[in-house]
């Protein structure tokens, strides 16, 4: 059984749809959500599920060695970020080489970087007038967003479309690919 940790800041959507594909799924399991926010719905939407997870704060993140001792105890074969803010501690991608990837809004390069998430991403892609946008999945490296590209998927962006209407054919394109990549990439 392949084990799937899930790191995510917010209302964990992502989480949750990555947590119902794996269900009943005999060869991955989705084994714990970790989140930097106490006040997440994640928090709620696993509970419901009835999946571990747990909150923490930057100094068991990046200070000491509270969460990268969390994550060897887990020992998961992969971990996903999923709307996860906060930059990775190069101390422990260095314990888990090539097994954390994250899901960026945007068709990377574009659009990445420090400050680069959530609506801010979709508010400069309707700014800039593009006429396409996606989603990117790729490793975590030290550097926001410059990992290695995993997959992408694309969708046009019509001269209406507000950030509110990108935003949401990007959520359409995670639900959709997100947890094929991760499956994939556990084969």
């Amino acid at each position: 059984m392949k084990r799937v940790v899930i790191f995510a800041s917010g209302s964990g959507s992502n989480a949750e749809n990555l947590i119902k594909f794996f269900h009943n799924n005999n060869n991955v399991s989705v084994i714990q959500v970790l989140t930097n926010n106490p006040h997440a719905k994640v928090l709620d939407r696993c509970k419901r599920l009835k999946v571990s997870a747990l909150s923490f704060n930057r100094i068991a993140f990046s200070k000491s060695n509270d969460v990268l001792n969390i994550l060897k105890t887990t020992n998961p074969d992969l971990i996903v970020l999923a709307g996860f803010l906060w930059k990775f501690p190069e101390f422990i991608l260095n314990e888990f080489p090539n097994k954390v990837i994250n899901v960026h809004p945007a068709v990377l390069p574009k659009f990445g970087g420090k400050g680069m998430y959530g609506m801010y991403v979709h508010e400069a892609v309707v700014a800039n007038n593009e006429t396409e946008t996606g989603i990117t999945i790729h490793y975590v490296n030290e550097n926001y967003d410059e990992g290695a590209i995993i997959f992408q998927a694309k969708c046009l962006v019509s001269s209406t479309d507000t950030a509110e209407d990108v935003a949401a054919k990007i959520h359409e394109l995670e639900m959709e690919h997100f947890p094929k990549v991760v499956e994939d990439l556990l084969k």
